[in-house]
């Protein structure tokens, strides 16, 4: 019997029990469970298998447990701390020793005064019966790039082997010429995932096609929008997967050496790719004569120093080239003259992820997913003022509506949604009023957004629009090269005109200048920052300008800035002192069981009184 079925075989007799250890599971104390678990396992003599998983979306409700039991239905436990971890284990296995048995039972009497008191966290859900949460969140998902979400172990190639892995890679290389891989991909559908759609086949044919004897891969994994962790999570996830992509397009362009460019904050999702290169090296899947094929690749790994201008593909190659991260002009682009000179195909790591599955499936498997002009699907991070966020992978063509509704739940603590902001920084915010809008490259450029690289970002009723458009800008402010002067400067104004409209003293003529000013800077930058910086300025002027009429006049309507808002104490508060003794400014005298007041001269507005307040008396005005 092979090592293969042994694994098999002791995994049906004494299960498993699967840990999520990305890096907002292990940021939410996955780690902490993970080691609670396996110090369980020893000092209750309780045999079974620990498995470490990627991603299973649900950034939720992590810490996530999944207990699968020999012979029994799969349970999954969320926001699991480590105290609950031995009760979850004993809960489903039984120890051998009779004197472990009997300490089980005084364990289980204390499970089940556990079980009465907690209704947050230790919570469990039937894989095969989900609640209706789980069920909506997971339900109108569709898994591609993020196949088996939650079921294999990040860094275990013959795990990943036994669901299929590297067999498109086989086919590629046994039975198809790249012409043939190419015409598959354009076929497909497929479009560029990291944020502008390029069709991913033509950007193969025009790398293959360029006459080069040197040629370059590279897998574009600089993510730097502010709220998105769709890139973080899949190659943390499903380094092999990515592996595998980055192979099959080059022998398809004939490209012998690449990089993953890898933002350096991102430390596991270096470490997990390092380790998946190596093992792949180890097994004649990477390096010279692959799969005895004859085709050769060597990958490296390039960090990145967390500069967001860098995920403009030329930018890119340039800080690989030891310069400066600055865009280009195109043409020639990259796939023609790039990395040193030389023919260089850049994608999303998600569009190589997506190659393996299309290649097994078929070209026309994925096609008939998504739109007419925006094939397959999408993997979004779900963030902000959702109910339930998380990584999501949906078909092009769902409507913004379904996905903050049914698959995020609605507006959490039951307040209302007011809009999204879809494409990160860069992106645009569409109202709720156009949450019918489709999700697919057309029609949020239609609305003023684009796709970007897949963050969407809900906000509620209390959220400024202006004040937003402010927070964006000073982002791709701070991240502009400063290489073309329309970016440069005209970012840069913009965040001015906009400080001045949140302080209240904003005119009429700021709104005409910022539109002006916003229009020029999309039509005179370089690169794709600048052009679409303006976005968030651009949507907000267009379906919030009561907004910025009424910042005008001295009023913001959501009370979020700071110089139109002020801070007051109502006649409900009891004189419990909380406010007073957590000011950080003492702007607010200590007068026990009386009503308190704030000094208007000293209060800087930071809004602390109204966190800790237990009783909600302080008010903002």
């Amino acid at each position: 019997m092979n090592k293969k079925h042994l694994k098999k075989k002791y995994t049906e007799e004494v299960g498993e029990i699967r840990i999520g250890l990305g890096s907002c599971c292990v940021a939410i104390g996955s780690s902490k469970v993970q080691q609670e678990l396996e110090n369980s396992l020893v000092e209750t003599g309780i045999q079974t298998q620990v498995k470490r998983v990627g991603c299973v979306g649900m950034c939720h409700r992590t810490p996530l447990l999944e207990v699968r039991p020999p012979n029994q239905k799969p349970i999954l436990y969320d926001k699991v701390q480590p105290e609950e971890v031995k009760q979850i284990i004993l809960k489903h296995y039984k120890p051998k020793s009779f004197k472990k048995r009997l300490t089980n039972v005084a364990i289980g009497f204390l499970e089940n005064i556990l079980n009465d008191n907690h209704s947050n966290g230790f919570i469990h859900h039937s894989i095969n019966t989900r609640d209706p949460q789980i069920e909506s969140f997971l339900g109108r998902q569709i898994h591609i790039a993020t196949e088996y979400s939650g079921q294999i172990d990040p860094l275990s190639l013959q795990e990943y082997r036994s669901k299929n892995g590297f067999e498109a890679l086989k086919q590629c290389l046994k039975e198809y010429s790249p012409e043939e891989i190419i015409e598959n991909i354009k076929s497909s559908g497929l479009r560029g995932r990291g944020g502008a759609g390029f069709p991913t086949g033509q950007k193969l044919q025009i790398a293959h096609q360029a006459q080069d004897e040197k040629k370059y891969i590279i897998c574009n994994g600089d993510e730097g929008d502010p709220g998105a962790f769709m890139d973080r999570m899949i190659l943390e996830s499903y380094p092999f997967r990515v592996i595998e992509g980055m192979i099959i397009a080059a022998f398809a362009v004939g490209a012998h050496e690449g990089f993953f460019y890898i933002r350096v904050e991102y430390p596991l999702a270096v470490e997990r790719v390092k380790n998946a290169i190596y093992q792949c090296e180890k097994t004649g899947l990477l390096g010279e004569n692959i799969l005895g094929s004859g085709f050769s690749l060597k990958l490296k790994i390039f960090e990145g120093a967390g500069a967001f201008v860098c995920g403009e593909e030329t930018a890119l190659i340039a800080s690989i080239e030891g310069r400066r991260g600055m865009p280009s002009f195109r043409p020639p682009y990259p796939a023609q003259k790039g990395l040193w000179g030389h023919s260089t195909l850049v994608n999303n790591c998600e569009t190589f992820a997506a190659v393996p599955w299309i290649i097994r499936n078929g070209a026309q498997a994925f096609s008939k997913l998504g739109t007419d002009k925006s094939k397959g699907t999408k993997v979004f991070s779900l963030a902000g003022k959702v109910a339930r966020g998380g990584l999501i992978e949906v078909p092009m063509g769902m409507t913004i509506r379904e996905i903050v509704d049914e698959i995020g739940g609605g507006i959490e603590n039951g307040r209302q949604f007011k809009a999204v902001q879809i494409g990160g920084p860069s992106g645009g915010c569409i109202p709720v009023e156009l949450a019918d809008t489709k999700v697919d490259y057309e029609d949020l450029t239609k609305a003023g957004a684009m796709m970007g690289s897949g963050g969407l970002l809900v906000m509620d009723e209390n959220d400024c629009m202006v004040d937003i458009a402010r927070y964006f800008l000073t982002f791709t402010c701070s991240q502009s090269c400063g290489k073309c002067t329309y970016c440069r400067i005209g970012i840069h104004h913009m965040l001015t005109i906009l400080e001045k409209i949140c302080a209240g003293k904003g005119t009429q003529s700021d709104l005409q200048k910022l539109e002006i000013i916003a229009h020029k800077t999309k039509q005179g930058s370089l690169c794709g920052l600048g052009k679409t910086a303006p976005n968030p300025i651009l949507t907000t002027l267009t379906y919030f300008r009561d907004e910025y009429e009424a910042h005008l006049d001295g009023i913001c309507p959501a009370k979020r800035c700071r110089d139109l808002i002020s801070y007051a104490i109502d006649d409900s508060c009891i004189g419990c002192t909380i406010c007073a003794q957590r000011c950080p400014v003492n702007a607010i005298t200590i007068t026990p069981y009386q009503k308190h007041s704030i000094n208007q001269d000293l209060c800087t507005k930071c809004g602390t009184c109204k966190q800790v307040c237990p009783t909600e008396s302080v008010v903002i005005l």
